[in-house]
């Protein structure tokens, strides 16, 4: 919307020469900016090597603090104002560590390999590295221009050939890696990855079996590397994907339609089987959810990695199934197993359901048998029918609509009885596809008394329902649906063993204990998670460090070859099929450099001919590690250079091993690391998996990558939409008061609506930091996107309300520096004691919401306090550059003048943080409540003498008020100093 003009001169005469104008503030940030990197001011110093401070000294007797934003991709559209919110406040957070004295690690580097700019390059053909590099200084350029206090010498791109190099080095210690349950690792705990050659040596030595029995002497060199293959914890499998010819690539399963074809074109998706690379992160599902518990990080994303890993404690159970022939049990037909969490239920198990490709329907009874009712016939003569049919009709869904699709209700009868080992009933096996081959066994048992899912499918089906839960005092009047809630075992006995009477757990530990000693089930534990898909079919990415031998064999590359650099190719778009051409297989752009693709080399045994993969690394690769890249940025003599690490131990256990300050717990990590919630799956889980092998290796001592998460929230904004529905810029939207006080929007004279929500180009309500820049410098701008709110919850953008903070910087300039003359004003008086009350209660306040990351209600008690200087007829310097030095982790580069200005030759940087003297905290405050459309909704214990101002100041900036408002428009404040605040929204 229309920003309001703050720097015209006034109606009484010209601007002071010297006032604060975003003229003014635009040269002394480019000045302090070039100072700050010409003096190396937030060079962190390692404890050795080539890395020292701004006066060449190592690491000192400050603690290490390790602070770190979320990686970031140089997109060609550069920065809008949502995107610096994460980034200034660790930038706050830095400077507050580095002048309370810590040696601060902040730096930032650039997940550049992505999808956009390999897009873009088959649009153009320009190639994506350049794309990207220019991308990466305009980001770079925006990014210093917030002064942002970062060491700009550890600074990288995940496409940097050193950084490449380093991302292949560790896929391949992965690849020489496998999984040994019983490894005692260093922490204690069991289970670990081991080297390949360990695994050889002990088959060798006939202290580990080898699979299938056999003796490793009896196998020729080529079956025992099937064996090591078999075990790597990467290592190439066949795996069903999304393929959509019409396109020439696999496709994920957000962007297949729910009618099976592509979001992108519309074209048919196909169920294909291909060869992909894939990591063992199964391996490591316990580790990763337990170890949660380790790390200081939000429930939310806890909940949301134990969610996606889906550890589930239960029983696997074994039905006989009635033979094809004769139909008795335990004949032809076999076993199938089924887990179930709720084993203790197993009495009420009236029916099974299996998977459309599950291989007890590779052979199915060829007649109905007695009993069959029409409704699960499917209308078809026979089972053979029946199940063909629907096994087709199967195949042409993708897992994501089959399980859109469950509470349809689709199934049929497969001819095949089950023999429920509990109670020796024969139930009748259904498939139905919303029960996936890929989950658990493929077969379940369904208990529709105590399961809504299966009970809707008896409703559908006519299936009877036994009931083996009973709530205490027993079921309501007229219930007769599933019971999902606590209760006590019925229905549960036979001659061996009775549940009866026995509450969920004891009764779930009775029956698995007599499935253990009948044969028919073990307890055991199964997980949702599944082994890691790592191959793309795409040109902009990691190639992997692997060739293929003449028998199809991966060899791993030589770590003196690497890295393996992408190939020049005559096209980077994938190729493409007919649409309908579901028998053809994707082609990587790679394999259309056939020089690269085919090379000699000789790995020891010779010149051999060997083929490159032609898939490259998922973008996630670059990203899964580049913490510690931060760490050891410099491949030269005192780093990593000779190959045999990726970061030098004695930089690792500095920065990140366990309790390697006072705050790091006994996972070590990464002190801070904010960005958004929506990475805190795939991203968050995939750099802990990678960091648990590097622990395993010994490359690192820290047992998680990132021992702190904070998830910032997002600035969000208002759009307008006119009668067409079409967007219309949002800055040239003006706001009037309509005829019943609401307001009205208007663009051209035209009323449009407004809308609240993401910022974009297409939305038309951009903003960016260059234009915040320009309007009213860098420091205003980071005050406001500071003072917005707590830094966890989202907020809307208001260009109009930037003017505030401009404001506070304005006051603060002009008690310390006489506009007119440009001469330093504060004197050498001693401060009254109601000042010096004041600046301890701030010091005191401000200390306590810098150190818990609540920059805007320190923001509010700055103000406050710089408006008791303001009132003042002489500012004493005693009382001024306290107030400076706590602007400065917010507004740097206004702190650094007017500090200067006051006679300090030095940075403030690493100044130390002021600290209150405790005589002048003793002071009667008065308790006030704040009202939020008449609700209390926070309290504040302020001064007796607090102004109007001040105190609706403190109160907008109350957490709980700001939550409670939640990005509405305030409509009015009613002050009642000192007791009262009402907010009207």
């Amino acid at each position: 919307m229309s920003t309001p003009e703050n720097t015209t001169p006034t109606a009484a005469g010209p601007e002071p020469a010297h006032r604060y104008t975003p003229a003014l503030a635009r040269d002394i940030e480019e000045r302090w900016q070039d100072r700050w990197s010409e003096r190396g001011t937030f060079h962190a110093a390692n404890p050795s090597g080539s890395l020292t401070d701004g006066a060449g000294g190592h690491a000192g007797t400050g603690q290490p603090f390790f602070i770190m934003d979320m990686f970031p991709y140089p997109s060609g559209a550069g920065l809008h104002v949502g995107h610096p919110l994460g980034y200034i406040a660790t930038d706050v957070v830095g400077r507050f560590r580095m002048m309370c004295g810590d040696n601060v690690l902040h730096a930032l580097g650039y997940d550049a390999f992505g999808l956009p700019a390999e897009q873009y390059a088959v649009q153009t053909g320009q190639h994506p590295r350049t794309t990207t590099e220019q991308n990466i200084v305009t980001m770079k350029r925006q990014l210093r221009r917030m002064g942002l206090a970062h060491d700009e010498r550890r600074t990288f791109a995940t496409i940097d050939p050193e950084y490449v190099r380093w991302t292949q080095w560790i896929f391949l210690q992965i690849f020489d890696s496998w999984y040994d349950p019983e490894h005692v690792r260093p922490d204690g705990g069991r289970g670990g990855a081991r080297r390949i050659a360990e695994l050889e040596a002990e088959y060798a030595a006939g202290t580990r079996e080898v699979p299938g029995g056999v003796a490793w002497a009896d196998l020729d060199a080529g079956a025992r590397r099937d064996v090591v293959d078999a075990q790597r914890l990467a290592y190439v499998d066949e795996s069903p994907v999304n393929w959509c010819p019409g396109l020439g690539t696999v496709l994920a399963n957000e962007e297949v339609t729910a009618d099976g074809r592509s979001e992108r074109g519309n074209y048919p998706v196909f169920q294909r089987s291909l060869r992909q690379w894939k990591m063992r992160i199964t391996a490591y599902a316990d580790r990763l959810t337990d170890d949660l518990e380790l790390i200081d990080w939000p429930e939310k994303v806890k909940s949301m990695q134990r969610n996606w890993i889906g550890r589930s404690v239960g029983a696997n159970v074994r039905f006989d199934v009635v033979g094809t022939a004769e139909y008795d049990a335990a004949g032809a037909g076999g076993q199938v197993e089924v887990f179930t969490t709720r084993p203790d239920t197993l009495f009420g198990a009236t029916f099974m359901v299996v998977a459309p490709e599950h291989p007890l329907l590779d052979e199915v009874p060829a007649a109905w048998p007695e009993g069959t009712r029409a409704a699960w016939t499917g209308g078809h003569a026979s089972p053979v029918e029946a199940v063909a049919a629907y096994r087709r009709e199967a195949a042409a869904k993708t897992a994501v609509e089959r399980q859109a699709d469950a509470g349809k209700k689709t199934g049929v009868f497969t001819g095949h009885l089950a023999v429920n080992p509990a109670n020796g009933q024969a139930i009748p096996v259904f498939t139905a596809d919303y029960v996936l081959m890929g989950y658990g066994t493929g077969a379940i048992m369904a208990v529709p008394g105590g399961d809504e899912r299966d009970f809707a499918f008896t409703q559908a089906f006519d299936l009877p329902v036994v009931h083996t839960v009973e709530p205490e005092g027993g079921f309501p009047d007229g219930f007769s649906g599933a019971w999902t809630g606590a209760g006590r075992a019925i229905n549960s006995a036979n001659d061996e063993v009775s549940l009866n009477g026995l509450g969920v757990e004891d009764a779930k530990a009775t029956i698995v204990e007599w499935l253990t000693a009948t044969g028919a089930g073990e307890g055991t534990t199964t997980y949702r998670l599944r082994d890691w898909l790592f191959s793309r079919q795409r040109y902009w990415g990691e190639p992997f460090p692997i060739l293929w031998d003449a028998d199809d064999r991966p060899v791993a590359i030589p770590g003196e070859l690497l890295p393996v650099d992408l190939p020049d190719v005559p096209d980077y778009s994938p190729r493409t099929f007919e649409p309908d051409d579901r028998d053809s297989s994707p082609e990587a752009p790679l394999g259309r450099n056939d020089e690269w693709v085919h090379v000699t080399l000789d790995l020891g045994d010779g010149p051999q001919t060997y083929r490159r993969d032609t898939n490259t690394m998922p973008n996630w690769a670059g990203s899964c590690w580049y913490y510690l890249r931060y760490l050891d940025p410099t491949d030269s003599t005192d780093g990593p250079a000779a190959g045999t690490a990726v970061v030098d131990p004695e930089l690792e256990q500095y920065w990140m091993g366990p309790k390697h300050n006072a705050t790091s717990g006994p996972a070590g990590g990464v002190d801070l690391y904010v960005g958004g919630v929506e990475h805190a799956v795939l991203h968050l889980l995939y750099a802990r998996f990678w960091h648990k092998v590097l622990f395993d290796l010994g490359y690192v001592t820290s047992l998680e990558p990132f021992g702190k998460l904070f998830n910032q929230g997002y600035i969000q904004a208002y759009a307008f939409v006119d009668d067409r529905g079409q967007y219309v810029p949002a800055a040239e939207v003006t706001e009037e008061p309509g005829a019943d006080g609401e307001p009205v929007y208007t663009w051209n004279g035209q009323v449009v609506q407004r809308e609240y929500g993401k910022m974009g180009k297409s939305l038309k309500n951009v903003v960016t930091p260059d234009e915040m820049y320009e309007q009213y410098g860098a420091d205003t701008f980071r005050v406001y996107e500071m003072s917005m709110g707590p830094l966890d919850l989202s907020r809307p953008w208001e260009t109009r309300a930037v003017v505030g903070s401009q404001r506070f910087l304005q006051r603060l300039w002009r008690n310390v520096v006489d506009e007119e003359t440009g001469a330093v004003t504060a004197t050498d008086d001693e401060p009254e004691v109601a000042t010096l009350r004041a600046l301890h209660r701030t010091i005191a306040d401000v200390r306590v919401e810098m150190e818990h990351m609540r920059p805007n209600t320190a923001i509010a008690k700055l103000i406050t306090y710089n408006n008791h200087l303001t009132g003042l007829d002489r500012v004493p310097r005693a009382a001024v550059e306290p107030l400076v030095l706590m602007v400065a982790p917010i507004a740097p580069h206004v702190a650094e003048e007017l500090w200067e200005r006051l006679g300090h030759d030095a940075s403030l940087a690493r100044e130390p943080f002021p600290v209150a003297d405790e005589q002048y905290l003793v002071e009667d405050t008065v308790t006030c409540v704040v009202q939020v459309k008449g609700k209390v909704r926070g309290r504040l214990e302020v001064a007796p003498s607090i102004s109007e101002a001040d105190l609706q100041a403190a109160a907008l900036a109350e957490p709980n008020v700001v939550r409670a408002i939640d990005g509405a428009p305030v409509r009015k404040v009613i002050v009642r100093a000192p007791k009262l605040v009402n907010i009207v929204v």
